[in-house]
């Protein structure tokens, strides 16, 4: 079975929440937004944690084109402005070492600014 699946990033969906008590995968997590991270076929759903959840370990359902990860609320911004800014954008999906579950640009000059 295919344990990695990498992606372009081709749309995002912004979802804020007050406070979105929830089970995930039988764990307590406390939501506050998700950055939703879609491809053609694949979805990266980073969900954004209070500082006081429990942070589970990232999943990728290779099977399923769909992945997890969780960052602190504060973080959103950042993924938001990468999202906004760079181009492009892969997902990687990593089932066979789950920690590795990640966003990425490309490799640019140092200094490049906007075009």
């Amino acid at each position: 079975m295919e344990q990695t699946a990498i992606f372009e990033v081709k749309e995002y969906m912004v979802i804020l929440r007050q406070l979105e008590v929830m089970d995930f995968s039988g764990q307590e997590i406390r939501l506050r937004g998700i950055v939703r991270c879609l491809g053609a076929e694949h979805t990266l759903d980073v969900y954004f944690l209070d500082e006081t959840s429990l942070f589970p370990e990232p999943v990728a359902e290779i099977d399923k084109k769909k992945g997890f990860m969780f960052m602190p609320f504060r973080d959103l911004p950042v993924l938001v402005d990468i999202l906004r800014n760079e181009s492009p954008i892969y997902a990687h999906l990593r089932a066979d070492r789950p920690q590795w579950t990640s966003i990425t640009t490309t490799k640019e000059p140092v200094g490049e600014g906007e075009s």
